[in-house]
This record gives C-alpha cells, sequence and structure tokens, in this order.
C-alpha cells in the first residue's frame, strides 16, 4: 500500500487559504458547508476540541462564533502557524501533539471533531479511542471522511489526479477510506452511540464546475452539499456514554 502523504501541510503556506488550483480550495469549500452545521449542533458554553486542525478552517470560524474554548491540534508546524496568524480572536489554542496520544485530561472536552483526518492515519480506531476518552459524558463527536468503493475511488482520488492541476502524490490512499460501517463498529467499540450520518457531493450543475473541468481551478464560488447518500465523502456525529461500570473505555 502507498504511503499517505501528509508532509504538504507544512509546505501551504499562505496557499491555505488563497490557491484555486489546489485541492485545498476543495476543503475550503466543505469547511463553508460543514462549520455552520457543527456551530449548530453545540451550544456557545461548549469546549471543543479539533484533531487535525491544519489552518484553522474550523477552530478559527468557531471562535469567531464565539465558542467558550477551542483548542486545536496538529502534527504541522506550519499549518499551525498559519492557523494562529488568521485567528482574529486571539483566543484559540493552538498545539502540535498526535492524535493517537492527546495531550488532554479524561473527560475535558464537549465536543471532538476529525474533520478529514481519519482517512489520513494507519490507525483511525486508535484516534477515535483517544476521542471518546477525552470527551465528557454525552460529549460529541464530528467526524468526515470518505467511503471505500469504486466510485469514491474515481471522484475522490482520480477526479483530483486528472482535473486539479497541483493535487500532491498520494494525497488520499484507497486503502485508508473507510466504510460506514467499518466506522460505526469503531465508534460502537469506545462507547460512541446514537449517531447521526449524511453524505456530502459538490452541487451539481453550478457554474464552478466550467473552471474546475476545463482550468483545474476551484474557484470560491463552489459549493458542497449534504446529501443522504453515503457513497462517497460522508459526515456525522455520535455521542458518548458512559462504560458500564463507569470506568474509561
Amino acid at each position: 500500500m502507498s504511503t499517505i502523504n501528509n508532509a504538504f501541510y507544512d509546505e501551504l503556506g499562505s496557499r491555505w487559504g488563497t490557491d484555486c488550483d489546489h485541492p485545498i480550495a476543495l476543503l475550503r469549500a466543505e469547511n463553508a458547508l460543514r462549520n455552520p452545521w457543527i456551530a449548530s449542533l453545540i451550544s456557545k458554553d461548549s469546549s471543543v476540541l479539533d484533531i487535525g486542525c491544519g489552518a484553522g478552517l474550523l477552530t478559527n470560524d468557531l471562535a469567531k462564533r464565539h465558542i467558550r474554548r477551542v483548542v486545536g491540534i496538529d502534527l504541522s508546524l506550519g499549518a499551525l502557524k498559519e492557523a494562529k496568524e488568521h485567528d482574529q480572536t486571539a483566543q484559540v489554542l493552538y498545539k502540535q501533539a498526535n492524535a493517537n496520544a492527546l495531550p488532554f485530561d479524561n473527560e475535558e472536552f464537549d465536543v471532538v471533531c476529525a474533520m478529514d483526518v481519519l482517512e489520513h492515519v494507519e490507525d483511525p480506531e486508535m484516534v477515535i479511542k483517544e476521542a471518546s476518552r477525552v470527551l465528557k459524558p454525552g460529549g460529541l463527536f464530528f467526524f468526515h471522511t470518505f467511503n471505500r468503493n469504486w466510485l469514491s475511488y474515481f471522484t475522490v482520488i482520480k477526479g483530483l489526479e486528472w482535473f486539479v492541476a497541483n493535487t500532491p502524490k498520494n494525497l488520499h490512499v484507497y486503502p485508508l477510506f473507510i466504510k460506514p460501517r467499518e466506522l460505526k463498529a469503531m465508534l460502537s467499540t469506545h462507547g460512541l452511540q446514537d449517531s447521526f450520518w449524511q453524505g456530502i457531493r459538490p452541487v451539481i450543475r453550478q457554474k464552478a464546475w466550467k473552471a474546475f473541468f476545463s482550468k483545474g481551478r476551484i474557484t470560491p464560488d463552489f459549493r458542497f452539499r449534504f446529501v443522504n447518500s453515503l457513497s462517497t465523502g460522508y459526515c456525522g456525529y455520535a455521542v458518548t456514554t458512559p462504560s458500564p461500570k463507569g470506568e474509561g473505555f
């Protein structure tokens, strides 16, 4: 299996927020849809941890919405530097940390997010286990990842390689994609139940398609929408429940 390429995040710099000929522009478009949805489901008094926060596309948005405590972790120092520079509130705590060993206490957060993370790690279940550990009972775990099937292979992997000029090699590795039933089993194993699921797809017949197919550019008006099908990208949340003996998971 090819090794996932996570090194390129360190090299993006200011392009996190500006590039239109790089898949990072698609991430910005996805966040434009997902961020308000996440914010609508959490209270302003929440403590939120964003695992794999990148340049703060979610964390900085939540801070501007006056969420009480927002923390972002990532392995990329370059991404964390960009996140800090674009935190208009100066309230977000950014730390370099490994998702497999979160430097936080048990039951410290009301919300943990792992958006576009689980398909970029070798052991997604360990990330889920750690997320569950630091979540309070009744806390929310938000996720976004990609299904593993021929459709997602051709749209998420080959589609980017064919049409987006500056797609890094091994941006995504097909065997690391996760079928919903596999993710549901991981969540359940670590005390995350009552899950909600929905798909995400680009809006069909939008004007931005012309620039995408003809020039390999993702313009600022490129939009995604929520759908019922989980066949390609999908997101959702699950709720933490106490273990039967009231102990950690």
